[in-house]
C-alpha cells in the first residue's frame, strides 16, 4: 500500500492519493472498532428486549446535548427531538409485541393503540396517554428542551415498556 501512495505522490497525483490515504484510514478505524463495515447485528429477538433497546439509544442521544444547569434545559432541541422519537418508537415495538394492532396496510394510528390498550390494560392505556403526549408530541415535535419533561419522557418510556413486559411475560420485568 506505502508503494501505491508514493506513485501517486510521484505521478502528481496528490488528491487521489490523499483521498485514498483517508479512506484506508477510516476502513482501519472500522476494522478497529468492529463497526461500520463489521458491525454486527444487535436487534433483539425478544420486543422487549429491542425496547430497552431502544431506550438505551435515545439516552445516548440525549447525552450528546449539553445541559446547562442553571436554566435546568438542554442547549440543543435537535437531541431532545431525536431522543423523543427513539423512545416512542421502542415504546411502539413493545406495545406492537402485546396489543397486536399491526393489522392490515399502513401504520395503526394512535386510536387504535388506545382501544386495544382500553380492552387489555387499563394502567396501560394511561401510559400510553402520557407517553404519545410527552415522547412524541412535547419531546418529538416541539423539542422541550426542559430536563423535567425529558426525565418524564424516560420515567414513561420504561413505564410502559415494563408493563408491556408484563403482559408479554411476566419474568421479564425489571425491578
Amino acid at each position: 500500500m506505502f508503494f501505491f501512495i508514493f506513485n501517486l505522490l510521484i505521478y502528481n497525483d496528490k488528491k487521489f492519493a490523499i483521498d485514498f490515504v483517508e479512506m484506508a484510514f477510516l476502513l482501519y478505524l472500522c476494522l478497529q472498532k468492529n463497526d461500520g463495515l463489521m458491525m454486527e447485528n444487535k436487534e433483539q429477538k425478544n420486543p422487549i428486549d429491542e425496547a430497552r433497546r431502544y431506550v438505551a439509544n435515545a439516552e445516548e442521544i440525549i447525552k450528546n446535548s449539553v445541559y446547562n444547569p442553571e436554566i435546568k434545559q438542554y442547549r440543543d432541541k435537535k437531541y431532545v427531538r431525536i431522543a423523543g422519537d427513539t423512545l416512542w418508537k421502542g415504546c411502539l415495538i413493545a406495545l406492537d409485541a402485546v396489543l397486536n394492532v399491526r393489522k392490515g396496510k399502513g401504520r395503526p394510528s394512535i386510536e387504535k393503540y388506545k382501544e386495544a390498550a382500553k380492552k387489555r390494560d387499563g394502567k396501560l392505556l394511561s401510559f400510553i396517554l402520557a407517553g404519545y403526549d410527552t415522547m412524541h408530541l412535547v419531546m418529538g415535535y416541539d423539542g422541550n428542551k426542559t430536563k423535567k419533561v425529558c426525565d418524564a419522557g424516560f420515567e414513561t418510556a420504561n413505564d410502559i415498556i415494563n408493563r408491556c413486559a408484563l403482559l408479554y411475560n411476566p419474568e421479564m420485568v425489571v425491578a
